[in-house]
């Protein structure tokens, strides 16, 4: 099973998908944080996405620097910096493009409730 309250970071194709799996079968909500080392606004909500990853134990996060997995970041169509994707049971069920962190925690706020 994933960690809880941390954001894991996913260095290999493999190492992703082993993470995304174990999630699935956790039946957890998966919040995926694409970034980039030279994203300034990645840098800025990186310490708030690690909050709510301590706050919301279970909700697996995820993090993936798109040139590390180009081909990962290209599979799901990532185009900008933050973007973070919300990924239930292997399908996608929401998306937030940006640094922001009000909609990012109203977002997992929305599918923990609908999980629940």
């Amino acid at each position: 099973m994933a960690e809880e309250g941390v954001v894991i970071g996913c260095h290999s194709v493999d190492e992703w998908k082993d993470q995304l799996k174990k999630a699935e079968d956790s039946n957890k909500l998966v919040v995926v944080d694409f970034t980039a080392s030279w994203c300034g606004p990645c840098r800025f909500i990186a310490p708030i996405v690690a909050e709510f990853a301590k706050k919301f134990t279970n909700v697996a996060f995820l993090k993936v620097d798109v040139d590390e997995l180009k081909t990962v970041a290209k599979e799901w169509g990532i185009e900008a910096m933050p973007t973070f994707l919300f990924i239930k049971q292997g399908k996608l069920v929401d998306k937030v493009v940006g640094a922001k962190k009000d909609e990012l925690q109203s977002t997992i706020t929305k599918h923990v409730a609908a999980a629940a």
